[in-house]
């Protein structure tokens, strides 16, 4: 695991809409990975709209994103949530029903799902995650974010769909 963040990708100059779906559950932690993204995206994408979502946990994350995929026309959607492991296996179901969904929507939509629901063992990784400098995964979810909106530009440019693939 990484313990710095990726470098900075280049800033967007475009007009771009992005949507932030943010677990409300363990918000000493979220509310922060929230405002770090959104702090970051500023930055980066200065032009861009930014739509936040809550809802109340991490497993209600993808059934969001899939009604705002379905209804709005977005260039990414940023996943933010938090799962601390308990002395059950449920945190890992949960964690990986999340990661399946994301990637499946993702796909079927062929649209970026930035996925940072993050699965932690403790109270401790969860501030190194969400509230510290170095590694802090809401800053983390806006970089993503633009080098994939980035990439998706360029795709854009230089291989544009012809007619019958616009029919689809």
């Amino acid at each position: 695991m990484s313990t710095h963040l990726q470098p900075k990708p280049r800033i967007i100059g475009h007009k771009v809409r992005i949507c932030i779906i943010a677990s409300k559950y363990n918000e000493k932690f979220t509310d922060l990975l929230v405002e770090n993204c959104i702090d970051e995206l500023g930055e980066l994408i200065p032009m861009s709209r930014i739509d936040l979502i809550r809802v109340p946990g991490a497993f209600e994350i993808p059934v969001a994103a899939a009604a705002i995929l379905d209804r709005q026309e977005v260039h990414c959607v940023i996943a933010l949530g938090l799962i601390i492991r308990g002395d059950t296996g449920h945190a890992d179901i949960v964690a990986t029903s999340v990661t399946d969904a994301l990637q499946s929507l993702a796909v079927q939509k062929i649209i970026p799902v930035i996925h940072e629901v993050l699965l932690v063992d403790n109270e401790k990784q969860a501030y190194a995650r969400c509230i510290a400098t170095t590694k802090n995964r809401g800053r983390e979810a806006a970089r993503a974010a633009a080098g994939i909106i980035d990439v998706f530009s360029e795709i854009a440019k230089s291989m544009p769909k012809d007619e019958k693939q616009k029919a689809k």
